[in-house]
C-alpha cells in the first residue's frame, strides 16, 4: 500500500451460454418484503466480472465514465484517495452521487466504498484516527488506543457513507526507518503488540459495520526503505519459521477477531513460493492463508498497477492471474477509470473462455456479494430465486461467507 504525503497514491457452469448468466435476485429488491416482486436478471460476463473490481479516479468529481460503469452494473466499488477529498461534506456528496448511479444498476448489493484511514500520516479523510500505528504501539495502553483508533476510523467513514477501511497494517517491522516504520505504519517490532493492537482496531471498526482489512499478508515488515512494491519487484527472503512465528502472528489474531478482508502484498517470499508474488500465488493465497490459517473472509489485492508485478503483465492481465490465485477483489487504483474498465473486460473474457475456472469464480463472487450485502444499511435480503436458475448459481446469494 502507498506511502504517505499530500500526493499519496496506492503505489503511485457460471455456464455463460450465449454470453449471459441468469442470476435470480443478486441483491434485487431493497427489502425482504419487496424481494418476491422482483424479477430475475441476466448478468453479462462484464457485469459478473465488474462485481469484483474496485475503480478509482482523479480529482474531486467522479467522471461520467465511472458513473456510467456503475449504472451499467459493471463496477463493485470505488477507492478514494486524498486528491478526491476536500472536506467531509464534499466526499459525502460524492458518495451520494455514486449510490444514485448504482440505483440504476441491475445489481442491488451495495457498492464497496473504501479508503486508507490507517491513522497518522496515512489518512485520506480529515479527522480520526490522529495517532499513527507506531504511536499507538508505543503508548501506555496500546490495545485501548488501537480500539479508540478503530472507533474513530469507523465513525469517520460511516459519517460520509463509506463502508470499508483498508486498515490496519499488520506488518511487524524489523529495523527502525524501514519501509513500514519510515511513516509510522507498523505498531511494533513485537509481533504480540501488533497482534493485540490489530485485533483491537479491527473489532472496534467492525462493531460500527465498517469492514476492516488486515494488510499486507504475509507481511512486509522485513522490507527495507528501498523495497517499495509500488515501484520495484521485492523479494523478502525471510525464513519460514520467522514468517510464521513473527509476520503471520498478527494475521492469526486478526482472523480470530473476525476480520472481514485480508490484503496480500506483492512481495515474493521464497520460503513459501520462490517464483510468484503473494497476491499471484495459489500456494500463498489458497494454501497458507485459506488452508493453513483458515481465513474464510474476502481477499483483496494491493494495487494492480504496482511496479512489483509489472513484469507479469498489464494490470488487467495481472487481475486475471490474481483471480486465478484465489484473490476475490481486484483493486484498480491508478486513479483512472480506464484501468478498471480494462480489468473488467479482461476478467470477463477470461471467464468466458475458461481461463478462469467458473466454479472458483462463483465462490469468489459469492464471498464478495455476501460482504457487500452485510454492509448495506437496509436489512439483509432474502433473494428471490427463479425456479429456472441453476441451483449452484442461486447459492451465490447465500449471505453467509463461504
Amino acid at each position: 500500500m502507498s506511502t504517505p504525503g499530500t500526493a499519496i497514491t496506492r503505489r503511485g457452469a457460471l455456464a455463460l451460454g450465449a454470453g449471459a448468466a441468469v442470476i435470480g435476485g443478486l441483491g434485487l429488491g431493497r427489502s425482504a418484503e419487496a424481494a418476491p416482486e422482483s424479477k430475475p436478471v441476466k448478468l453479462t460476463p462484464a457485469q459478473l466480472a465488474g462485481q469484483r473490481v474496485i475503480f478509482s479516479y482523479s480529482g474531486v468529481t467522479p467522471p461520467a465514465s465511472l458513473l456510467d460503469q456503475i449504472s451499467a452494473g459493471e463496477a463493485g466499488g470505488v477507492i478514494f484517495f486524498g486528491g478526491n477529498i476536500t472536506s467531509l461534506t464534499q466526499i459525502a456528496g460524492v458518495v451520494a452521487q455514486l449510490n444514485e448511479a448504482h440505483a440504476a444498476s441491475p445489481v442491488r448489493s451495495p457498492l464497496l466504498l473504501m479508503t486508507d484511514q490507517e491513522g497518522g500520516l496515512v489518512r485520506r479523510l480529515p479527522g480520526e484516527p490522529v495517532l499513527s500505528e507506531k504511536e499507538i504501539g508505543e503508548s501506555s495502553d496500546p490495545a485501548a488506543e488501537a480500539s479508540a483508533a478503530g472507533t474513530g476510523a469507523g465513525e469517520n467513514l460511516a459519517g460520509v457513507g463509506m463502508n470499508l477501511n483498508l486498515a490496519p497494517v499488520l506488518d511487524v517491522y524489523r529495523v527502525a526507518g524501514n519501509f513500514d516504520d519510515e511513516f509510522g505504519r507498523s505498531y511494533s517490532m513485537d509481533p504480540n503488540v501488533c497482534a493485540e493492537c490489530g485485533a483491537a482496531m479491527i473489532t472496534a471498526q467492525q462493531k460500527l459495520n465498517i469492514a476492516a482489512t488486515a494488510k499486507h499478508f504475509p507481511g512486509l515488515g522485513a522490507a527495507t526503505v528501498d523495497q517499495n512494491t509500488d515501484l520495484v519487484p521485492v523479494t523478502l527472503d525471510v525464513p519460514l519459521a520467522d514468517l510464521r512465528s513473527i509476520d503471520e502472528r498478527p494475521f492469526r489474531a486478526a482472523i480470530a477477531a473476525g476480520v472481514r478482508l485480508v490484503m496480500t502484498s506483492w512481495a515474493i517470499y521464497p520460503a513459501l513460493d520462490p517464483k510468484l508474488p503473494s497476491g499471484l500465488s495459489p500456494t500463498i493465497v489458497g494454501g497458507e492463508l485459506r488452508q493453513r490459517l483458515k481465513f474464510r473472509g474476502v481477499t483483496i489485492t494491493d494495487a494492480l498497477e504496482a511496479g512489483a508485478i509489472a513484469g507479469f503483465g498489464t494490470p488487467a492481465e495481472n487481475a486475471v492471474l490474481a483471480a486465478r490465485a484465489g484473490m476475490d477483489i481486484l483493486l484498480a487504483s491508478a486513479q483512472d477509470p480506464t484501468e478498471g474498465q480494462e480489468t473488467v473486460a479482461t476478467v470477463a473474457d477470461a471467464l468466458q473462455h475458461h481461463a478462469l475456472d467458473p466454479g472458483q469464480f462463483e465462490i469468489a463472487l459469492r464471498r464478495v456479494l455476501a460482504l457487500r450485502n452485510s454492509l448495506g444499511l437496509s436489512a439483509r435480503l432474502r433473494p428471490f430465486i427463479s425456479p429456472n436458475v441453476p441451483r449452484r448459481l442461486s447459492r451465490l446469494h447465500d449471505p453467509r461467507p463461504a
